[in-house]
């Protein structure tokens, strides 16, 4: 229940979807479906479970409740239907008044005040009761459209979240409303507009519940103020409503119908209130009365008044300045003597307060009662509210509030537990009385502690079964604490001050009375003890009878079973031990007077000390009997948990278990297991009837419990594993955890413990969490939990990220690589330097080292431009390394939202030595280009802007925070933008301030911009973006609107970013636009005429981007004839005629550029060959590829650019993907023969003649094929570290690098073998992509230290991409050969590299950066999950399958990185130091692919007595290794101070310290230190830590039964069980079918514990214990002192109580086997008889084995 709402913001939206029905009961049980259309009907309430809605009538006075729902489809045919028909005039008006109501309000024009008036209370709105005129009925909006908006789109229907309460009135309509209601399209008399009265059409519906009676005295604004729903104590619903004009509450009960479908409502109960709110935590309510009482309710039960100590109250001394109270207080009720709640209160300030009247419009109808007291200065309780769990508020008359406390129905577990049961057994009314009953016990005024707790509930439930308490010895001792049984001797609400004989009684009888007298103080003082008067020990000789009339004495039977299984559930939970202790008390109480021996019997023999045999009995009067009612479930043989575990173990059968649903949770689990685990059925835990359990429950129907005795058997259904799966995934399910687990008895949790070992070997890697934490793996639950956390900067990134202490930063400047994650680095490349080696070569922070030697000749200023020319080469380097330094930090940070972001500058000054000068190009000695370093900066924002990890927090805010204040950064900023875009954050960013960046008109940021949103809406064909773009590119605008002057750039980065968006669509518009654009001639006015070559280039990319690999697949391209148009921009030839809509502007040709009709194959041949690549990409289809076929003869060949030779054979090879070999004869292949006959080697020194053959094109087209081969080998191996193609590229980069030397370079041109060799580079370097590798990483050093000649801007750039590539990310990255990678990569990678840093002639610079769109996450980090750092793990990786290679198995050395995931089929963590895991990728990759998002962590946990590769690199060191060697001795070579190197666990290493360490003179506890250590041995190399202390645990026990000191069995029957679990058949056979399994507890342990428990208890039989069994068997008394060690005999034998003996008579057989006849089917154990045969043949030796 919530306050009211404020409703006005949701008119609009709720009264444009009113879609309403309302089904009556009509006549003849027929129900008509209709509109809501009722002005009278407001909501009052609304419920989600059940999905209920409460209205008022205002015209009737009468509540009514519906059931809310969805529309079924049948109801709106007949709705609508009905509709189109036309109905009654007065219906269609309706409709139609509806509609133009809606209509009008829709326009805009909403009335003034909301139809739901919001109320505040319920009085303070003046209520026109009027009945409205029909005119205002007519267009009454249906009130009921307030509700289908209520469950607004993001709710379903049954959550009205919130919209708990509002009232609707439509009445008062404001003169807005009234305008409305008389527009034309609705008059009063129902005429109207045809056109306006189409159907609404409903959403929701109404079914009719309930609705109250009408009675005559009904006062007009009855209207309900509050609503809920509570329960009582027994679970019975109400939904209470309270009236505040009549002071009523008025209840009604409900409950749901059998087949759950509907709620049927009972009868009205009326209370009078003033005010109530639901205690839902302990099923009761609270009310207040008219009279100022708080009132505690239970459904309509009342329970007692509720007292408020320290309320403030005036008191009454001060009556004398104060009027008195005109009525006297005599007249307040006194309270019942019972009804004292919560702390007593003194009767004077008990002031009762009038009703408090809200509304003086009222006062003459509100009716006074009798005893209420006019009181001007008291402060009174004037509401309640806000009611959470037992708290509520009380609403004082002078404005103040309190919280107040209901107390709980019980504090103690013990005493929860007890009720629950008692309750539930009991018929619903008696279970309400008794619960009543003893919650005014319990909260009388001081209360009982939690001690004494118990003690009352004894008393008070003994009282209520008819015990006298006072007179049974066990019970009179108890102590209450100060307050006496209170349900016999009522304390008096107000004592006399005098006292009473009572008390001193009650002092005499205390504990603390006994305590004194018992004090040596007390003796020495010589005090006589004085005796307590009337309590003589006589009066307990004389047997007490019950009293057959109270409350719960016919169920004395009943009540008495479910205590006894709730003992049995205690049994279960080793914590709660006390209580069990004082159970039993009251169990066997209860069991001697209901005369039931074998629960005595059962009772002794588990605590033999606690039950003496015989004890006072109160006799049941045997005329009364006849009225115990005995439930039919009662059974004459105790149940037990133990017996039935123990049965189930031995294979023999046992009758089905009882329980109580609810309470009994513990005992169910332990069955279900049982049987699931050790018979193996499967079904045990499936359905919910199972075989093995009887539910109890409280139908009178007879069940059968004659049911025959199913003998269990061990069934092979499945796989014994997949049995221990079922068991703990199933024990997961019902919530079952370690600390359960932890508290079950050690013989009990065997069998599960059992399961989970066999788990903990080979688990599923997709377990969930709670499952891995039940079976002790760690690592893996800490990868579900991991895997379940919300993006963002999980603690994965805190395990890998190492903080560089700030003190480096400030010494250096920042070079952009500080942030890089070492610790792992340090991993993957252990042995060498080689991270600090990447990072000098690619810092760009640092001034340069300028080199030069000043020969004599030159003068200073000579040098000086010497120097500068020289620091001019070097920058062409600089400026080339942001882009390798992008790939190398890639993804490596998480920036903090309030700083920006750090961008380290582009150093471009050196230093010369010796003397360290500073050398500067600004001085003005010599020329430097303009803007040079323009894109340097670009591409440094860029590099910077990458740093930032995808998973990154960051807000629209910080983007536009990070802009720079000085105008020359703007080009760091502009490539900033891009970054953010290329790692997906640029869609945060508001597109107001894109807006605001584009308008600057600065070329770079525009650049940067459209380059970072199209990249981040990639493939999305967002039509935002697409607009975008479209204004930057003049071809997809309109022809008719004015020419933007776009700078070239940036429309060929529009042009890509058109690529990028509508990637793989194949969007048809988007093709034929691209495709006319690859070939746009160059204007009249000079525009389009400079750099064609990157415009058409980019047209080419995007095109192919947007039909990527469909091949001859375009739909509804067909007419384009794409690939035809593509291969004449390729070869040439005549110009098409000009389609589309841009003709005109291409009528007048260009009057510089003479091109005439023929097509410039110069500037479209690499846009068309890529587009053609692009689109055939991986199709494999012959006939394209042909096209793309190097030329093979000599005139051919003259006609191509040797360059173009590189891109057609990399695109020809693309197309055939899979005929790619990585080797070089493969290369060589590519190369036509022509080529191969005649070109030179370069090695040769004279050049052969030859006239017809011009060698240079040959030898040119020669290496361009040949690296155009290694380049698209570089694409299909991309990021493999394939090692074939590895050695085959390496090959010809050295092949490459030794022509540049060679004396016939220059006729190859060293120009096309720089090329050729970048490109060479560039294939290696993605093949080995984030593998680091050394031979790469060499050849990218060497060409790192060649500068001048023929090396520009352009072959740095390559070759510092390559190093980038081959670090990329710090090693966490690799490429992808997805098809959209491929694409980038191509982008990136274009094979033609800039001249000079601001060229951008042929290829536009800022693409090198799309290489992020290939790059994925695929490094594996193993994170020990104990230490929480990486560690080195082996891994083995199983590739799937393919054409050219069987599936086969890897081993790797984690961290690693994986090879592609579709190419795995799955992942496993090898052992033996590490638990193994698996991944299994054939179900889907999702799983992986999140832990590598999410820095690649994958938790692994070292297993007990290994150490890490680290420490231990070869193995030899670990605790099993060390064994092996003295196998025989292994206890003792076992040092426990050694047990530090092979576990974590703090347990582990405390037992050790404190119970295996040798102290100075231990003599006898020398042994008991062995035993310890040899069992922590076992458990730390079994891996089975948590049998510790089952260990031990059977050890003490032992030990205690030979000092024969066991006062209670449970310990021996918990050893029982263990002993039986592993001679059970089910683990026999586990063990055949996995002989190398460890067996789960020490083989030699076992057989010691029996033989040890046989002797002492044989020993025992021989000193007299023989003459005590005998005494037993023929039910004669029994000496107290052998009571324990006789009950551990009977239950460790399993002997059967004297009742099951053959009756002949135990003397009367003469032989064992006779004996063995007879006791066949006792099934009691052969040896157990045999020591018993001595007694029963009357054979006085004892037989003993």
């Amino acid at each position: 229940m919530f306050g009211p709402l404020n409703m006005d913001c949701c008119l609009n939206e709720a009264l444009l979807h009113m879609k309403y029905l309302q089904v009556h009961p009509g006549l003849f049980g027929s129900s008509r479906v209709q509109y809501v259309v009722d002005h009278a009907m407001k909501i009052v309430f609304l419920n989600t479970d059940p999905s209920i809605v409460m209205t008022y009538d205002a015209v009737q006075n009468v509540h009514s409740v519906w059931t809310l729902r969805r529309v079924k489809s049948e109801e709106e045919n007949v709705v609508l239907k009905f509709s189109e028909q036309g109905g009654t005039p007065q219906n269609v008006a309706t409709s139609s008044s509806l509609t133009a109501h809606l209509r009008s309000l829709s326009k805009g024009d909403s009335p003034v005040t909301s139809p739901f008036q919001n109320y505040s209370s319920i009085h303070s709105q003046s209520r026109s009761t009027s009945s409205p005129s029909l005119h205002s009925r007519s267009p009454s909006i249906s009130n009921m459209a307030a509700l289908s908006r209520a469950h607004s789109p993001a709710l379903g229907v049954h959550s009205f979240s919130g919209v708990q309460r509002f009232n609707i009135s439509s009445h008062n309509q404001s003169p807005k409303r009234h305008s409305i209601s008389h527009s034309p399209n609705s008059n009063s008399n129902g005429s109207f507009l045809a056109p306006e009265t189409e159907p609404i059409v409903p959403e929701l519906c109404i079914d009719h519940l309930w609705t109250e009676t009408i009675t005559n005295i009904r006062e007009k604004n009855s209207q309900a103020s509050k609503v809920f729903i509570t329960s009582d104590l027994c679970g019975q619903k109400f939904l209470c409503f309270l009236v505040e004009s009549q002071l009523h509450l008025r209840c009604v009960k409900f409950q749901e119908s059998n087949d759950k479908t509907q709620l049927i409502f009972g009868s009205v109960t009326n209370i009078p209130a003033k005010d109530a709110a639901p205690v839902e935590k302990i099923d009761t309510m609270l009310v207040l009365e008219g009279s100022g009482n708080l009132v505690l309710y239970t459904g309509v039960v009342r329970v007692g008044k509720v007292f408020i100590p320290g309320l403030p109250a005036p008191s009454l001394t001060m009556s004398n300045t104060m009027p008195r109270p005109s009525t006297p207080l005599d007249g307040v009720s006194t309270p019942k003597p019972l009804s004292k709640l919560l702390g007593s209160l003194d009767e004077v300030v008990l002031l009762s307060p009038v009703p408090e009247l809200r509304d003086s419009s009222k006062l003459h109808d509100s009716l006074y009662n009798e005893d209420c007291t006019f009181q001007q200065l008291g402060t009174y309780i004037h509401s309640i509210r806000d009611p959470v769990h037992n708290r509520v508020t009380l609403e004082l008359s002078n404005g103040s509030m309190v919280r107040i406390t209901i107390p709980e129905i019980a504090t103690s577990e013990l005493v929860q537990t007890c009720l629950q049961a008692i309750k539930f057994i009991l018929p619903k009314e008696i279970a309400v009385q008794m619960l009543v009953k003893w919650y005014n016990v319990h909260s009388a005024p001081g209360g009982p502690s939690y001690h004494s707790e118990w003690n009352l509930f004894v008393t008070c439930l003994m009282n209520m079964m008819g015990y006298n308490t006072d007179r049974l010895a066990w019970t009179r001792n108890f102590d209450f604490e100060g307050s006496l049984s209170p349900v016999i001797a009522p304390k008096k609400a107000r004592p006399s001050e005098t006292g009473s004989d009572d008390d001193w009684e009650y002092l005499l009888n205390s504990d603390y009375h006994q305590n004194v007298e018992s004090h040596l103080l007390n003796r020495s003082l010589c005090l006589s003890p004085s005796e307590a008067s009337q309590m003589k020990d006589e009066d307990f000789s004389q047997n007490l009878s019950l009293d057959s009339s109270t409350l719960l004495f016919t169920h004395i039977p009943a009540i008495f079973f479910v205590l006894h299984l709730v003992y049995e559930e205690l049994k279960l939970n080793t914590l709660m031990g006390e209580g069990i202790c004082s159970l039993v008390e009251l169990l066997v109480q209860l069991a001697r007077d209901l005369k039931l021996g074998p629960y005595v019997d059962h009772y002794y023999r588990d605590y033999p000390t606690l039950v003496r045999t015989t004890g006072q009995v109160c006799t049941i009067d045997p005329g009364q009997t006849g009225f115990m009612h005995h439930p039919s479930f009662f059974t004459s043989e105790p149940p037990s948990i133990y017996q039935w575990v123990s049965s189930c173990l031995k294979g023999e059968g046992m009758p089905p278990y009882p329980y109580l649903p609810g309470i009994c949770e513990r005992s169910r689990l332990v069955v279900l297991s049982i049987a699931l685990y050790i018979l193996g059925d499967e079904s045990s835990v499936s359905d919910e009837s199972s075989q093995y359990l009887t539910r109890i429950t409280i139908a009178l129907q007879k069940l059968q419990v004659e049911q025959e005795e199913n003998r269990f058997s061990f069934r092979h259904s499945t796989s014994v594993s997949s049995l221990a799966e079922r068991l703990v995934v199933w024990m997961t399910n019902v919530g079952f955890t370690l600390r359960d687990l932890e508290t079950l008895p050690f013989g009990i949790a065997l069998p599960i413990r059992d399961a989970i070992y066999h788990c903990r070997e080979q688990p599923a890697s997709d377990w969930p969490e709670a499952v891995c934490l039940l079976i002790g793996r760690q690592d893996l639950s800490k990868q579900a939990c991991e895997g379940n956390l919300p993006k963002g900067k999980s603690s994965v990134t805190q395990v890998l990220s190492s903080d560089v202490p700030s003190g480096t930063e400030t010494e250096e400047e920042d070079d952009g690589m500080n942030d890089m994650n070492h610790e792992v680095m340090s991993l993957i490349w252990s042995e060498d330097l080689r991270v600090q080696d990447v990072r000098r070569l690619l810092q760009s922070a640092h001034p340069v080292r300028v080199n030069v030697v000043q020969y004599p000749e030159l003068s200073d200023h000579e040098f000086i431009e010497e120097k500068e020319n020289r620091l001019l080469q070097l920058c062409q380097r600089t400026m080339a390394l942001p882009v390798g330094r992008g790939m190398f930090t890639l993804f490596s940070y998480h920036p903090v939202p309030t700083e920006p972001l750090p961008i380290p500058k582009l150093n471009l000054t050196g230093r010369a030595p010796p003397r360290n000068t500073t050398v500067d190009l600004n001085s003005g000695n010599i020329d430097v280009p303009p803007n040079m370093t323009s894109w340097a900066s670009f591409h440094n924002g860029v590099a910077a802007g990458l740093k930032i990890a995808p998973a990154s927090q960051i807000d629209s805010a910080w983007i536009v925070y990070n802009k720079p204040k000085h105008a020359e950064l703007a080009n760091e900023y502009a490539g900033f933008l891009m970054a953010l875009g290329l790692n997906g954050h640029l869609t945060k960013l508001a597109t107001l301030n894109i807006h605001d960046y584009l308008t600057k008109g600065h070329e770079m940021t525009s650049i940067g911009l459209l380059l970072g949103v199209s990249a981040a809406k990639l493939g999305t064909m967002d039509m935002s973006i697409t607009r975008l773009l479209s204004i930057h590119i003049p071809a997809l605008l309109p022809p008719t609107s004015t020419e933007l002057d776009v700078p070239h750039n940036v429309q060929v980065a529009a042009v890509v970013g058109i690529g990028l968006v509508y990637q793989g669509t194949a969007h048809r518009h988007t093709a034929e636009v691209l495709l006319a654009e690859i070939g746009r001639p160059p204007g009249p006015e000079m525009e389009y005429c400079t750099d064609r070559e990157s415009y058409s280039l980019a047209a080419g990319l995007a095109l192919g981007m947007v039909c990527l690999g469909h091949g001859s697949n375009l739909i509804g391209m067909s007419d384009l004839n794409v690939p035809e148009q593509l291969y004449q921009y390729m070869v040439g030839g005549h110009r098409r005629f000009q389609t589309g809509m841009h003709r005109e502007k291409h009528k007048s040709p260009s009057y510089q550029i003479k091109e005439g009709d023929t097509i410039n194959v110069d500037v479209t041949c690499p846009g068309a060959t890529l587009a053609l690549a692009m689109i055939y990409l991986k199709t494999n289809n012959r006939s394209i590829a042909d096209w793309l076929r190097a030329p093979d003869t000599m005139y051919l060949l003259d006609f191509v650019k040797p360059e173009f030779l590189l891109l057609r054979t990399l695109a020809r090879c693309l197309i055939l993907w899979d005929d790619i070999l990585p080797n070089s004869k493969w290369v060589d292949s590519n190369v036509p023969q022509i080529i191969r006959e005649n070109s030179i080697s370069l090695s040769e020194i004279e050049l052969p003649c030859s006239e017809d053959l011009n060698l240079e094109t040959l030898s040119q087209a020669h290496v361009y094929i040949i690296a155009g081969a290694c380049l698209s080998l570089g694409f299909r191996f991309a990021g493999s570290e394939n090692l074939s193609a590895f050695n085959c590229l390496h090959k010809f980069a050295k092949d490459f690098m030794t022509y540049l030397s060679a004396p016939n370079a220059s006729v190859t041109g060293p120009y096309n073998l720089e090329t050729c060799l970048s490109v060479v580079l560039l294939s290696l370097a993605m093949v080995m992509a984030g593998s680091g590798n050394l031979k790469v990483l060499q050849l990218c050093r060497f060409l790192h230290m060649k500068t001048g000649g023929e090396m520009n801007y352009g072959f740095h750039l390559a070759h510092h991409m390559a190093l980038g590539l081959l670090f990329l990310g710090g090693g966490r990255y690799s490429l992808s050969t997805s098809n959209s990678s491929i694409a980038a990569l191509l982008c990136a990678l274009y094979p033609h590299f800039p001249a000079h840093s601001t060229d951008n002639r042929y290829h536009l610079q800022a693409l090198r950066h799309l290489y992020v769109l290939a790059a994925e996450p695929r490094l594996l980090v193993p994170v020990d999950v104990d230490t929480n750092t990486p560690c080195y793990a082996l891994l083995e990786v199983t590739y799937k399958g393919t054409q050219w290679y069987e599936q086969t198995k890897e081993e790797l050395m984690a961290p690693t990185l994986l090879p592609e995931l579709h190419l795995l089929k799955q992942i496993k963590v090898k052992g033996p130091r590490y638990w193994e895991l698996l991944i299994d990728l054939s179900k889907g990759t999702q799983h992986l692919k999140s832990i590598l998002s999410k820095d690649g962590v994958l938790y692994v946990k070292l297993r007990a007595g290994q150490l890490s590769y680290k420490e231990d690199p070869m193995g030899w060191q670990s605790l099993l290794a060390q064994t092996v060697a003295n196998r025989n001795s292994e206890a003792r070579a076992f040092k426990p101070e050694t047990i530090s190197a092979f576990t974590s666990d703090p347990a582990l290493l405390s037992f050790a310290e404190y119970f295996c360490k040798p102290t100075v003179n231990m003599g006898q506890k020398q042994e008991i230190l062995d035993l310890f250590s040899s069992v922590l041995y076992e458990c730390v190399t079994q891996e089975t830590p948590e049998m510790l202390p089952a260990y031990i645990a059977m050890d003490q026990a032992i030990r205690r039964l030979g000092r024969r000191e066991m006062s209670e069995t449970s310990e021996l029957w918990q050893i029982k069980l263990v002993l039986e679990f592993f001679s059970s058949r089910s683990h026999q056979e586990r063990l055949q079918n996995h002989p190398k399994r460890g067996l789960f507890m020490n083989s030699e342990f076992l057989p010691v514990v029996k033989c040890t428990i046989d002797n002492t208890l044989d020993q025992w039989l021989q000193v007299g214990g023989d003459m005590c069994v005998h005494a037993y068997l023929s039910g004669q008394p029994l000496e107290e002192s052998q009571l324990s060690m006789l009950a551990c005999f009977l239950v460790y034998h399993s002997v059967p109580a004297p009742r099951h003996l053959p009756p002949i008579g135990l003397e009367g057989s003469t032989s064992f086997a006779e004996l063995l006849f007879k006791f066949k089917q006792l099934k009691m154990p052969v040896r157990a008889l045999l020591r018993l045969a001595p007694l029963l043949l009357g054979n006085p030796q004892p037989m003993v084995m």
